[in-house]
C-alpha cells in the first residue's frame, strides 16, 4: 500500500546536522533522500533533503528539523583592509539551521 504524498519538503541543512536530522525524520515516519550540496556564501558543505509526506505529517517533520538543525556562530578570519600587513580579523558568522521549502505534489507514482 502506497501512502498519499501531498507535499515535498526541500530542506537545506549543514552537513554536521545531517545524521541527526535524517534519524529524527525517519522516527516520525518521514522518508528522506538527501543530495550533497555546497553553500554559496561560505562554500561550506551541506545537504539538501527531499522529504515526501502526507499533509498531516508536515508539522511533525518541521518540528524534527527545528530540534536537530541548530544555528551556531563560527568565526571566519578575513584580512583587514588598509593595513600594511594582511592581519586576519575574526568575524562572527551565524551558520546552521535549516532552510525549508514546502511544495505541493500534484502527482506521486512509484515505478
Amino acid at each position: 500500500m502506497t501512502q498519499s504524498i501531498q507535499h515535498l519538503l526541500l530542506a537545506v541543512v549543514q552537513e554536521q546536522d545531517l545524521d541527526a536530522a535524517t534519524r529524527a525524520l525517519t522516527e516520525v515516519g518521514a522518508p528522506v533522500t538527501y543530495l550533497s550540496s555546497a553553500g554559496g556564501f561560505l562554500g561550506r558543505r551541506n545537504a539538501t533533503l527531499l522529504i515526501g509526506l502526507p499533509a498531516e505529517n508536515e508539522e511533525r517533520a518541521l518540528e524534527s528539523l527545528r530540534q536537530t538543525c541548530r544555528q551556531r556562530v563560527e568565526y571566519l578570519t578575513l584580512p583587514m583592509e588598509g593595513t600594511p600587513l594582511p592581519l586576519p580579523a575574526p568575524v562572527p558568522v551565524t551558520v546552521g539551521g535549516a532552510t525549508v521549502l514546502a511544495l505541493p505534489v500534484e502527482r506521486y507514482e512509484e515505478i
